[in-house]
Formats: C-alpha cells, sequence, structure tokens
C-alpha cells in the first residue's frame, strides 16, 4: 500500500513538472525557441554557461561519491588515516587552472557578442539620396504602455511594434517617466530603458508572426515598473517586407484619409478622448496617450485584454480595476452614457489600417 503510494506521488510529481514545462513550447514568448539571430547568440551563450555549470556540478558530486564510497567507516575501520594531501602543487595547480580555463572559455564569446549585439553603427547609414539605409524605431516605455515611432517614416503607433523580417531593425530606448525594460524573449534583448539616457542595440527578426497562436510575438517590460508591472506587455508583428512597406503606406494615409467607422463615436472620441490619444499614424512620440489609429488591429485591449467591445468598454469604465496604477481616468455614466460608449467602442474598433 505505501509502495502504490509513493508511485502516485511520483507520478504527480512529474505531472506537476509536465505542467510547468509545457511553458516553454510557446513559440511566442519561449526564450528556448529562438526567432531571430540575436536570440540565436544569446541561447547559445546559455546553452555554453549551462554546460560549464553543469560539467562542474558533475565532476564535484563524482568527487563527493568516490570519496563517500572509498573511504567510508565500515570499510576501512575506525582509526584509517587517508593519505593527506596539504600543499600539493599538483593539486594546488589543478584547482587553480581549470577554474581560470573555464572562466576563459565563457568570458570570451561572451564579451565578444556583447559588443557584436552593441554594435550600432549602422544605425546613421544613409544612401546617396540621404535616406536611411536601415530601419529604425525610438521606444518610449511609459506607465504602463510602450509608444514606437519610427522616425525616418513619419509614424507612430503604440502597443503593437510591426516590423520586417530577415533584417537588422536598430532601436533607440528610452523611459519617459520611471525605468523599464524592453525585451522580447522569442527574439532577443533585454535592455533598461532609462529617462536620463538613451540605449541604442539591434534586433533581426526570421519568423513571420502569423503563423504564431496569437499572431504575435509577445514582448515585456523586464523591470520592476510598479503594480502593474505584469500588466505592461507589447506585442510584436512580424512581416515580409512588402507588406510592412504596405502597412507604412496604409499608416501614413490615415493623417489625410482618417477612419470613421461610426460617426456618432467620432463625436464621443472628439469630446472626451483627443486630448490624450491620436486617431491618426503620422505624428511624433510624447503624447499622453496611446496612439489609436491602429486599434481595430490589435491583439489585445489595454496590452492584455481580449481584444473585443465587452472588455473596451470595461476598460474605459474603470481604468485603474484593471491596470492599478495607469495615468487613464475612468468615465462613469455622468460622463459617458452607456448609449455613447457603445458607439465609442464601435468607432474604435473599427479603427484600422491592415486589410
Amino acid at each position: 500500500m505505501i509502495k502504490g503510494l509513493k508511485k502516485w506521488r511520483l507520478f504527480s510529481l512529474l505531472a506537476v513538472f509536465a505542467v510547468f514545462l509545457a511553458g516553454c513550447g510557446q513559440e511566442e514568448i519561449s526564450t528556448f525557441q529562438p526567432a531571430g539571430q540575436v536570440a540565436k547568440d544569446q541561447f547559445n551563450l546559455l546553452l555554453l554557461a549551462s554546460g560549464i555549470m553543469l560539467l562542474v556540478i558533475i565532476v564535484v558530486v563524482a568527487i563527493f561519491l568516490i570519496a563517500l564510497v572509498r573511504f567510508r567507516r565500515s570499510k576501512l575501520g575506525e582509526d584509517h588515516m587517508p593519505e593527506q594531501v596539504e600543499g600539493s602543487h599538483t593539486l594546488e595547480m589543478v584547482w587553480t587552472f581549470i577554474p581560470i580555463l573555464l572562466v576563459l572559455i565563457l568570458a570570451v564569446p561572451t564579451v565578444y557578442y556583447t559588443y557584436k549585439l552593441g554594435d550600432v553603427k549602422a544605425m546613421e547609414a544613409v544612401d546617396e539620396d540621404g535616406n536611411a539605409e536601415n530601419l529604425v524605431v525610438d521606444v518610449t516605455a511609459k506607465l504602463y504602455w510602450w509608444e514606437f515611432e519610427y522616425p525616418d517614416l513619419g509614424i507612430v503607433t503604440a502597443q503593437e511594434l510591426v516590423v520586417p523580417t530577415h533584417e537588422k531593425v536598430y532601436f533607440n530606448l528610452i523611459a519617459a517617466d520611471v525605468k523599464h525594460s524592453f525585451w522580447i524573449p522569442s527574439v532577443g534583448g533585454k535592455l533598461d530603458t532609462n529617462v536620463e539616457n538613451v540605449n541604442k542595440f539591434y534586433l533581426s527578426f526570421e519568423k513571420e508572426s502569423e503563423g504564431l497562436k496569437d499572431g504575435v510575438f509577445y514582448g515585456k517590460c523586464a523591470e520592476l515598473c510598479g503594480p502593474s508591472h505584469a500588466l505592461m506587455d507589447f506585442k510584436v508583428k512580424t512581416l515580409p517586407r512588402d507588406q510592412f512597406d504596405d502597412w507604412v503606406a496604409s499608416m501614413q494615409k490615415t493623417a489625410d484619409e482618417p477612419v470613421v467607422a461610426n460617426a456618432d463615436g467620432e463625436e464621443v472620441f472628439a469630446q472626451s478622448c483627443i486630448g490624450c490619444h491620436a486617431v491618426s499614424g503620422v505624428g511624433e512620440s510624447g503624447a499622453q496617450g496611446p496612439n489609436l489609429a491602429t486599434f481595430g488591429d490589435r491583439n489585445r485591449v489595454a496590452g492584455f485584454l481580449e481584444h473585443d467591445e465587452e472588455n473596451l468598454k470595461d476598460w474605459i469604465r474603470d481604468t485603474q480595476k484593471h491596470k492599478p496604477g495607469n495615468i487613464m481616468p475612468s468615465f462613469s455614466e455622468d460622463q459617458i452614457s452607456d448609449a455613447e460608449l457603445d458607439a465609442l467602442a464601435d468607432y474604435l474598433m473599427g479603427l484600422k489600417v491592415e486589410k
């Protein structure tokens, strides 16, 4: 009976481990399934470091077990004294140079990749006409959302980063309020966003996000920044270069051809929301609230709620309930009636640039 219980305990423990390890296989957010060269380089460093640590553990455990078995008291007796090796120059050399060698094996590729991944000189490269040769994105982290400006393209968006595949994308990172950290687990990073200085780096995106479970890669804030830190997500859509160019063109058109999905909702927006939010994708960073030009194309409401009208209306009614500490005000029925809220939600969900 006891043996049976022990077997079931072992089975239960393995089942629990299986549940936790299942989270390692999600392509859209897994560091164990790199989707870009930067992520692959970092993953290889992780494997190297883990291999060295595993080797050290195996050697130490082996030595411990050999000593435990070979010099056990029941075999050699109470009065046996093993050979003393204190002061052995050979052993001193061994356990001095082996750690140095292991550190060098880890240090050389680490330093190499640190400088390689920090090389952003190509950010300033321009062609004969003075146009930027590489895509540069200015990222501004705010409580608790992300703003993405494409300075050379004249467009800005929020919460969803859109990038082309199979080319380097360069980033300028800064924070508007407190320290945050920009991280796309499947693609690479992470790097802090500071208030006082701009951090620069690049990523490469080698897999299109369309085939993923949610159609996006997940980005995270990896620096504790306040009560809603865990909810400070952003999404990444990766497109072939031709589709990315189409997206850019659609964003640029929003300045002259604004989307009007619901005229009543647009009027409510103009009365209550336009002071903080823009619905044109053309512009610069620095707005008080997220740019909503592509709100209807997004994957989530407020970065983490399912993208539907009910969640949108719940969010507008009580923002602090869903994301404590954010600066967006809530709107009661005295400020926006239920009918106006329905129209506003319909209008916002209709703000789309993707076909």
